[in-house]
């Protein structure tokens, strides 16, 4: 879903952002993982999964997942000020509803939500890398 979001719900919908080199970093992140990713699917399915495969996908995401992460983040920051001048995706009171929104706010409460997810989702996939690539080292040393 933050693929989704940040890819519409900044990049596009803020076009001051889109030539901003922070871009560059998360779709490059993104992209090499998602490569990684359904190569990894792929081999699996076809149950001949290359060690290096495999390595790659519990291993490069040591680098590629905080290179994403900082790309998501200076690109949100980017956009803010472009953000509230315009008043993007805001709605203001008074209004038929008595409802407001404020999208520059909510930017930066999504930028504050990392500081508990971010540590949460990579030390997972830090486990999860101990477990699988442990097991395979264990699995060869024993043939």
């Amino acid at each position: 879903m933050s693929r989704v979001f940040l890819t519409w719900a900044v990049t596009h919908s803020v076009k001051e952002v889109q030539n901003e080199d922070s871009v560059l970093l998360f779709v490059i992140a993104w992209t090499i993982t998602e490569i990684i990713r359904y190569s990894f699917y792929t081999f699996s399915l076809l149950n001949h999964l290359p060690y290096l495969i495999k390595w790659a996908r519990y291993t490069l995401f040591i680098v590629l997942y905080p290179m994403g992460v900082s790309g998501e983040l200076l690109t949100i920051y980017a956009a803010l000020p472009f953000v509230r001048q315009a008043g993007l995706y805001s709605i203001s009171l008074p209004n038929k509803y008595n409802f407001s929104f404020d999208y520059y706010t909510f930017l930066i409460l999504v930028m504050i939500s990392y500081i508990p997810i971010f540590p949460q989702l990579y030390f997972h996939m830090l486990h999860q890398r101990r477990k699988v690539l442990s097991h395979t080292e264990e699995h060869k040393k024993s043939e």
